[in-house]
């Protein structure tokens, strides 16, 4: 409910996070561990570019951008079954990679 809203006779449309970043981004942290499920639907959700809202009959339409992070390998994730390639490979457009603070100590005033 809270990415993809929902709507209810009684509440009417309480639009999510992905309705809400219509036009602009969303930020997804330590994406590794979203759970598979919702994996698929925000893979779902970048091939359609629409989604229902939870309890909604209607398409809703998102032109978005996506930045994810996380702590993790992913490659390691998926070949564990524990993250999805063709959602790995959505996400992985233009990766930037920083190292830990351990290895930067300097940058630790």
């Amino acid at each position: 409910e809270v990415l993809f809203g929902r709507e209810t006779s009684k509440r009417g449309v309480e639009p999510g996070l992905l309705e809400q970043a219509h036009g602009g981004v969303i930020f997804f942290d330590e994406v590794a561990d979203m759970p598979l499920g919702t994996q698929s639907k925000i893979l779902r959700v970048l091939v359609d570019q629409q989604f229902q809202r939870v309890g909604g009959n209607d398409k809703v339409r998102v032109d978005l951008r996506v930045i994810s992070a996380t702590s993790k390998d992913l490659e390691i994730e998926i070949n564990a079954d524990r993250f999805r390639q063709e959602l790995y490979h959505r996400l992985n457009v233009v990766p930037i990679l920083v190292p830990s603070l351990a290895d930067r100590r300097e940058d630790i005033p």
